[in-house]
Order: C-alpha cells, then structure tokens, then sequence
C-alpha cells in the first residue's frame, strides 16, 4: 500500500535504515533582489515567519521580493523628483552652491526612504 506521498509522486531514499522523503524546493525563476527587496526578506524573516515560509515552499519568494523592490525603487525616485520640485532643488542651484544642494538632496532622499520603508518595506 502506497502512503498519500507517494500517491502524490513522491520518493524516499533510504538512510541508515529510514526512509526519508525526497523533499526539494520548487524551482523558481532567479531574479535580481535590491536593497528595498533584501530589507522586506529580512523583515518577513523575522516579523512574518509563515509568510516567509509560504512564498519559500511555493517557489515564489524570489519573484515576490523582486517586485517589492521594483515597486519600492519606482515610488523612491518618484518622491525624489516631487520632494526636488517642491523644495526647488535645481540644476541652478547645484551650480551655484554645490554643498546646500547635496545637503538638500540627502535630506530628500532621507525623506523618500522613510516613506518607502514605512509604506512598502516594512509592512
């Protein structure tokens, strides 16, 4: 009599005198993780284990972070360019006072990468 593993095509090989399943990840296409996508898989590691868990068993995870870290890259850059308009950080005034400029400009992105943490990375 075949155990449900097995009716569902599944193996053992045997170890010591055990029979050990043959459990393997599904493949998963690889694709490229940034920083926002490697800051939410830390985040599910350690607040949201099930979920991780989940995406990793069905072969997702891989695709899933690479969206949130596309998503969270495209709303960084926008905030950016709105925060620069806003807040009149120009050409003209990266040529007329480079260093107010770069202070700006660090300040902006500070900004834009709280808001993408709190509204994509860690939620």
């Amino acid at each position: 009599m075949k155990s449900i593993f097995e009716q569902l095509g599944g193996t053992y090989h045997e170890e010591n005198g055990y029979l050990i399943p043959d459990l393997r990840l599904p493949e998963e296409e690889e694709k490229e993780i940034g920083i926002w996508g490697q800051r939410h898989l830390e985040y599910l590691k350690q607040n949201h284990k099930v979920t991780y868990t989940n995406l990793l068993t069905s072969g997702r995870l891989n695709a899933y972070l690479a969206d949130i870290d596309r998503q969270a890259q495209e709303r960084f850059e926008m905030l950016v360019e709105q925060m620069k308009q806003a807040q009149r950080v120009t050409e003209q005034l990266k040529e007329e006072n480079a260093l107010e400029w770069i202070e700006r400009l660090n300040n902006i992105r500070d900004c834009a990468r709280e808001i993408v943490n709190s509204e994509i990375v860690y939620v």
